[in-house]
């Protein structure tokens, strides 16, 4: 079983889990675009039972979602800035993970698409199946 390891610029936020990812999605929504500062944001849910360590100081940002009206709690560094994490109460079994934190360039590719009305016009990505979001 693969053990992975997902870290802040300044590596005081870590957090490491093992196992597979249950979904990796890539989100093309405002909110996302401004959270990362890019033109979408990837992130990988995890079993919360394969999570086998948060360590370090975070700081939360909860935020509503703008068509679904669920709270997302996001947990960042307080020194870089870097989002490591988020929790949703919908998903309490899950954990998602930012991919860019994980610093694997094999890591799987996103499986599932979202809020792609909103993204860039050369950002939208090609095989990946747009997910409706309620």
């Amino acid at each position: 079983m693969s053990q992975r390891r997902a870290s802040c610029t300044c590596g005081q936020l870590r957090v490491e889990c093992k196992g597979d990812p249950v979904r990796v999605s890539m989100c093309h929504c405002f909110a996302c675009q401004q959270r990362t500062g890019s033109v979408y944001g990837v992130q990988a849910r995890f079993r919360r039972a394969d999570i086998t360590a948060i360590e370090g100081r975070s700081t939360k940002f909860i935020r509503k979602g703008d068509e679904s009206g669920n709270s997302t709690t996001f947990h960042f560094c307080p020194e870089c800035g870097s989002t490591v994490y988020y929790e949703s109460p919908n998903d309490p079994d899950l954990v998602a993970i930012t991919v860019g934190t994980l610093m694997d360039p094999s890591f799987p590719a996103p499986s599932i698409s979202v809020y792609e009305e909103r993204s860039h016009a050369w950002a939208v990505p090609r095989g990946i199946p747009l997910e409706h979001m309620d």
